[in-house]
């Protein structure tokens, strides 16, 4: 069993297509638009098959996915090797996303960073 795909649901739907694209080298579907109900869909293909779908809907209310709650918590990106996790790292920050730890070596093993990427949604980069 594999999982198939994790759903996002974002305010700007074209801004988190291009800030996949240009950070994990994201390839989108043509995407999708149900106008009757106000939702529109992209599903994002990464280099391993992983799959994420961003989603944008009429009246879901936004939240700060900075703060910790219960519930998913984060999408972990693994990109090889520690120079590979520092240079996306400074290249996010310097993209203006806000570091919320890292990177450092985890208590668990993982030598790691956590960005707060897209509207605040949080994401690690790891080995």
């Amino acid at each position: 069993m594999k999982i198939e795909h994790i759903g996002l649901f974002v305010e700007d739907l074209e801004g988190a297509k291009l800030f996949f694209e240009k950070y994990f080298s994201a390839k989108a579907n043509d995407g999708y638009e149900n106008s009757t109900k106000g939702f529109r869909s992209y599903f994002l293909t990464f280099e391993d098959g992983a799959r994420l779908e961003i989603m944008q809907k009429r009246g879901i209310p936004a939240v700060d996915a900075g703060v910790e709650t219960t519930g998913y918590v984060h999408l972990a990106f693994s990109v090889g090797s520690k120079e590979e996790v520092d240079r996306l790292t400074a290249q996010l920050v310097s993209g203006g996303y806000e570091l919320k730890s890292g990177p450092r070596y985890t208590g668990d093993g993982y030598y790691e960073s956590l960005i707060l990427g897209f509207e605040r949604n949080a994401i690690e980069i790891t080995t």
